[in-house]
């Protein structure tokens, strides 16, 4: 029966649902004051997310508030990196930091092909924790960052305004960049069929740094990078459903949904409507709520959710903001947010 499977994976498989399934982007995290306890109490990143016990003591810290309809793995997309050779640091309030910038064909040459359950079992091990203790009550997803994403961060070393290295590399050296684009492609779908394999039932790749280029550069330089994940692991794992977020995105919406994926998660620049006239009907939309609307009163945030949800009507469609919660957010207000989502039905009734 398809009602024994979780809300969120029937809708992401395109199964006609109940209601629209609801998560939050970067749920668990620094807007939880049980989450800042723990980090405190150990504030290493990498400790936190690749000690599988707190890995999966804070993927479950949302679940356990709020009841989402997905559970998402606490880690972090540069976290398969040392498994290829390259190290890595994230410093609070910085950022991610590169130990090894890489900035030539023989640092390329260099890197391993990634072996996730020898260099990362503990992400196979949370997954199977998660699946096994939210059952059917939520779905598990998994996620990855995508290869452009992964190259701007290895190149430039750390997070960058204007990208203006790997950017260097792109147009002087395009072989160069294509060689480790190709490279971290075979990696993360590696990475992702792992995931799947450990529990995850949805999975998303997150392009973050794509929405930095330009169309004619996104059509060179990502989207043929995407596209080869996808292919990757659909070619194993056809029925998993597969989303793709870029952060400013507006301008290569249509070009996302020519990549193969299932889903393509909106950020908050894009109207629900447009995005979904834009956008195939075959092709599922997450999102799109501006994370800001959770700094408002309850009535703002309900109202948000009911024009974004109105608008999607007749979509497949996951509730979600159209970035990371941000930190500072008040944990009563994430709680609207997830309230008002799995009561949809109920307010749409009262407002039509």
């Amino acid at each position: 029966m398809s009602d024994s499977q979780p809300l969120l994976l029937r809708a992401a498989r395109g199964e006609s649902v109940e209601r629209p399934p609801v998560w939050m982007m970067r749920q668990a995290g620094r807007y939880m004051k049980i989450y800042r306890d723990l980090r405190d109490r150990h504030p290493s990143f990498r400790e936190r997310s690749e000690n599988p016990d707190l890995s999966y003591e804070i993927s479950m810290q949302p679940f356990t508030a709020f009841q989402p309809d997905g559970v998402i793995l606490f880690s972090d997309i540069l976290t398969p990196l040392p498994g290829m050779g390259i190290n890595f640091d994230i410093v609070e309030s910085k950022g991610p930091l590169i130990e090894d910038p890489i900035r030539n064909i023989q640092q390329v040459n260099d890197l391993r092909a990634l072996e996730p359950k020898d260099s990362m079992p503990f992400v196979g091990e949370v997954l199977t924790r998660l699946r096994e203790t939210v059952g059917n009550k939520a779905a598990v997803l998994g996620f990855v960052g995508a290869p452009w994403t992964l190259a701007a961060y290895v190149v430039e070393g750390k997070s960058s305004k204007n990208y203006s290295i790997i950017k260097a590399m792109a147009f002087q050296e395009p072989e160069l960049l294509h060689k480790l684009l190709n490279h971290f492609a075979n990696s993360i779908a590696t990475y992702l069929r792992y995931q799947i394999d450990s529990g995850a039932q949805v999975v998303q790749m997150f392009d973050s740094w794509a929405g930095q280029l330009s169309p004619i550069d996104y059509d060179t330089f990502a989207a043929p990078y995407q596209r080869k994940v996808i292919e990757l692991v659909k070619s194993t794992h056809p029925e998993t459903p597969m989303i793709l977020y870029i952060s400013g995105s507006a301008g290569v919406l249509e070009r996302m949904a020519q990549t193969g994926v299932d889903i393509v998660s909106l950020d908050w620049t894009v109207d629900m409507a447009d995005g979904c006239n834009r956008l195939p009907k075959n092709v599922g939309i997450q999102g799109n709520v501006d994370p800001g609307i959770l700094f408002g009163s309850p009535d703002a945030i309900r109202d948000r959710i009911l024009d974004t949800v109105r608008k999607a009507q007749g979509r497949k469609h996951i509730l979600n903001l159209g970035h990371g919660i941000l930190p500072g957010t008040p944990e009563e207000n994430a709680k609207v947010f997830f309230e008002t989502g799995k009561n949809i039905n109920n307010l749409l009734g009262k407002t039509n």
